[in-house]
C-alpha cells in the first residue's frame, strides 16, 4: 500500500482508483480536491457513490467521513446529485 492509504477513509481499492486517474500523493489529492478527484473516478467507474466522494473529502480534511461537518455533507450531497444525474 502507498502513501494515500495513510489518510483516513483511503483503503487499497480507492487508492488504486486515485492512482489510475493520476493522483498518487497526498499533495496531489489536496491540490486536485475531493470533487475533481471523484469526477475523475466517476468517468471510469459509474458506481462511484456519495460515500466515496465523502471519503475523499474526509481524507483531505484528515477525518473519517462520518465526522464531516453538516455544511460540508450538504454541499457534497448537492454536488453528487448534480453530477450523478448527468451520468445516468
Amino acid at each position: 500500500m502507498g502513501e494515500l492509504t495513510q489518510l483516513p477513509n483511503i483503503a487499497g481499492k480507492l487508492e488504486n482508483q486515485l492512482i489510475d486517474v493520476g493522483i498518487s500523493t497526498v499533495e496531489e489529492l489536496k491540490k486536485v480536491g475531493s470533487r475533481e478527484a471523484w469526477l475523475r473516478i466517476l468517468e471510469r467507474d459509474p458506481s462511484a457513490c456519495l460515500m466515496r466522494l465523502s471519503a475523499l473529502e474526509g481524507a483531505i480534511q484528515g477525518v473519517r467521513w462520518h465526522y464531516l461537518d453538516e455544511d460540508t455533507k450538504r454541499s457534497l450531497k448537492e454536488f453528487y446529485d448534480k453530477h450523478k444525474r448527468t451520468t445516468r
